[in-house]
């Protein structure tokens, strides 16, 4: 008689149990992780002739004697092994090493240079982070693939604190970044999100309000902006998202909380929002409301699953007819029951626009029932085809717990879904970390989209391993990789 699928769930997680490795058909496990730590909050990039590097929280900062936090994995043939890896060193703020605290973003730029962004402050328990700020990183190929790894400062020469905070009331958080070509040379955009607190401290996170701002550097972080207010002065707002599109232009998104505009208090009512430079300029355009989403996630968690949820919408640029059209994607829940309490089958949605944001096309479902949540979005700009992955429920029928990732190609002159595929053949079971058990597996994932392929690193507990050595093995988060083809 044909097993049932949950008969061969059990059968793949026993016999990799066993074997102290993953079951096929889930993708490489992009670390070397012999701790049985957490990595999450993935992001990916590729370049030249099997370059990939991919960045996480990475929990094993819980045993580097400086406490970095932030960590790097460097592939040379394509992601199918990892080279080497580490966990990126600190940066200097207001005169002071300054640990990396998470939030990475990774990127390649022209010649397959490397860069890193991530959230850079010194913690201490019961205090602030203080200092605080966002770091950029720079290396190459080379340098990555020769370096001692861990948090050796030489594996990421060029680092910089691009932003820092002015005072103990202000924290800033959730970095992004984008490297290409804009006005005949390469720079290197960064958005992040300025909180500020009514009373010095922000330990608590306790906010009153906050800005998107954003940095612009050069190619070797030498020369950078003063930061560039964004947002205007609309409150509640964050996760801002940067692109370089390939005509040139900087694009920006974020998120506005409640229409009412009082300040983090459900139901947040969310609205999206677009600022557009022209190529080589740091002069943005106006705001341009990109979407409204009444039901996002964020105050509501998932009906099924007890980690953190956000709406954070995402964007990029295809060209189409030689002209850009700008894609934003996001998550919303289907239903918010019980007073805006609960979240239920939260959808995938995008939205297009061919006028650098002025108008847009109604919201367009791409995710296929379910739960669905942390989309992230790449325009391939060989091919301009767009993909966009995310984590799905929906093959857990019964309890919309069990957690897979899907990722569909748009078709980017329709934007007609053109191909769908579940790329883990196992689902995954997001509570079983032992350190971290169901309370978090970051804010995101990442895809990558070039020449017709797609890089997908997203983060599951498919391997048993003991906790620092101790105990008998367990399930536990880890960084994973796939590759397909769009």
């Amino acid at each position: 008689m044909r097993r049932s699928i949950a008969s061969q769930n059990r059968a793949a997680l026993l016999e990799a149990g066993q074997q102290g490795s993953v079951p096929a058909g889930v993708g490489v496990r992009f670390n070397r992780d012999n701790l049985g730590l957490p990595q999450n909050e993935e992001s990916i990039t590729a370049c030249g002739q099997g370059t990939v590097l991919g960045g996480t929280n990475d929990y094993r900062g819980l045993v580097d004697p400086q406490g970095n936090f932030t960590g790097w994995h460097f592939s040379t043939n394509g992601g199918q092994s990892v080279e080497n890896e580490g966990l990126l060193p600190p940066v200097q703020e207001k005169g002071q090493p300054v640990e990396s605290g998470g939030d990475p973003v990774v990127k390649a730029g022209p010649g397959c240079s490397l860069y890193m962004a991530d959230l850079n402050y010194d913690f201490v328990p019961d205090e602030d982070f203080v200092p605080n700020g966002i770091g950029v990183y720079k290396s190459d190929p080379e340098t990555l693939a020769s370096c001692p790894g861990g948090a050796d400062p030489s594996c990421w020469p060029v680092r910089k604190a691009v932003a820092v905070n002015s005072n103990d009331n202000v924290f800033l958080d959730k970095p992004w970044m984008y490297v290409g070509q804009s006005g005949g040379e390469t720079v290197v955009w960064t958005v992040y999100t300025e909180f500020r607190c009514p009373d010095v401290g922000c330990a608590s996170g306790d906010y009153n309000s906050n800005s998107i701002k954003a940095v612009r550097c050069d190619a070797d972080l030498d020369n950078c902006t003063s930061p560039i207010l964004i947002s205007g002065n609309q409150p509640s707002i964050q996760f801002g998202d940067v692109t370089i599109g390939p005509d040139g232009r900087t694009y920006i998104t974020w998120e506005q909380d409640n229409d009412l505009e009082t300040n983090f208090e459900p139901p947040e009512h969310m609205k999206f929002w677009i600022r557009v430079a022209e190529p080589g300029s740091t002069q943005f355009g106006p705001m341009h409301l990109v979407a409204r989403e009444p039901l996002n996630m964020g105050i509501a968690p998932l009906h099924a699953n007890d980690f953190r949820v956000a709406t954070y919408p995402k964007n990029d640029v295809a060209m189409v007819d030689g002209e850009p059209r700008v894609f934003v994607t996001w998550d919303g829940c289907k239903a918010r029951p019980a007073g805006d309490s609960v979240c239920e089958e939260p959808q995938i949605k995008v939205v297009s626009s061919d006028d650098l944001g002025e108008t847009w096309s109604d919201p367009k479902v791409v995710s296929a029932g379910g739960d669905n949540y942390f989309p992230t979005i790449s325009a391939d700009r060989r091919t301009q085809q767009v993909a966009i992955a995310y984590y799905t429920n929906r093959f857990d029928p019964v309890f919309h717990n069990r957690q897979d990732v899907e990722l569909v190609t748009l078709n980017s002159e329709t934007s007609a879904v053109s191909a769908r595929q579940r790329l883990t053949s196992l689902s995954n079971e997001s509570e079983s970390d032992p350190l971290l058990g169901g309370l978090f597996i970051g804010d995101y994932i990442e895809v990558f989209a070039t020449g017709g392929k797609a890089l997908v690193h997203y983060n599951a507990n498919y391997r048993r391993i003991q906790l620092l050595n101790e105990g008998v093995p367990v399930p536990q988060q880890d960084n994973f990789l796939r590759r397909t083809s769009l």
